[in-house]
């Protein structure tokens, strides 16, 4: 039997590793990347088992393994997946399209809003230099109403004066999260899950490891206020960005909150 490779083998060959290596990284994020090389080990062994050496009777067993184990992994990686499906429906990824719109002049029913992001970067400024402790989230395309429900709903106009009132130290809904979306402050003090990457360093407190957890789980954009230091940090992405300054701040939020 004579065996044929062409162009179709290797485009599905460049095809799987580019997808295995997106889960990897998305899995690297998260903390859960040794899981997925265990899957992945489980996986190249049920291969050899039942395709290489045709091993009937333990194939037979690995298969219904793997038949019952897609249900468990669907529920076990359920945020990963939906995470997965958020980067590639995210805006960012089809800038181009959106771009390529604006050009053409194709203008949506809708009017188009412009998140405040100078009031924002000038709350987090004042809050910084008193050392006040703060975090703030901002909602993009994926839903945190599950957070919102947790905590105050306020429902503001984003002011620079509200944000620092919020987070004064004697005010109630200062040890929470702040939820903001691209017209107003949805909420206040609610809870944030919390990151288990073991990557994490050990230095970072509370507020650090909720921001990660909820930009591991979302495509939401954290900002966090040093209550000890002062120091501004931003979480995007399952990433940490530590000791940044106001104007590196409006730098790096920019890009993300533009239309």
């Amino acid at each position: 039997m004579e065996l044929t490779f062409g162009v179709k083998d290797i485009v599905d060959i460049v095809l799987v590793a580019i997808l295995l290596y997106q889960a990897f990284k998305l899995m690297k994020d998260t903390g859960v990347a040794n899981i997925f090389l265990g899957i992945m080990a489980f996986v190249v062994f049920w291969f050899l088992v039942t395709r290489v050496f045709k091993m009937e009777l333990l194939g037979a067993i690995l298969n219904r393994v793997i038949g019952v184990s897609a249900i468990g992994l669907i529920v076990i990686f359920q945020n990963e997946i939906r995470r997965f499906f958020s980067r590639i429906g995210s805006r960012k990824n089809w800038k181009f399209w959106l771009r390529l719109q604006k050009l053409l002049k194709i203008k949506s029913k809708e009017p188009e809003l412009t998140f405040p992001i100078m009031r924002v970067v000038l709350a987090c400024r004042n809050l910084s230099r008193t050392k006040t402790g703060a975090l703030l989230v901002i909602q993009r395309h994926d839903s945190l109403q599950q957070y919102i429900d947790s905590g105050d709903v306020i429902n503001a106009e984003i002011n620079t004066r509200l944000i620092e009132n919020i987070f004064f130290k004697n005010s109630p809904l200062h040890d929470g999260a702040m939820i903001i979306d691209e017209e107003k402050i949805v909420a206040a003090g609610t809870i944030l899950p919390v990151s288990q990457n073991p990557d994490i360093p050990k230095y970072l407190g509370l507020r650090h490891r909720a921001a990660l957890g909820i930009s591991e789980r979302t495509d939401a954009i954290v900002i966090i206020i040093s209550e000890e230091t002062g120091t501004i940090s931003l979480a995007m992405g399952g990433k940490l960005t530590l000791n940044i300054t106001p104007e590196q701040l409006e730098r790096l939020l920019s890009p993300e909150l533009e239309v």
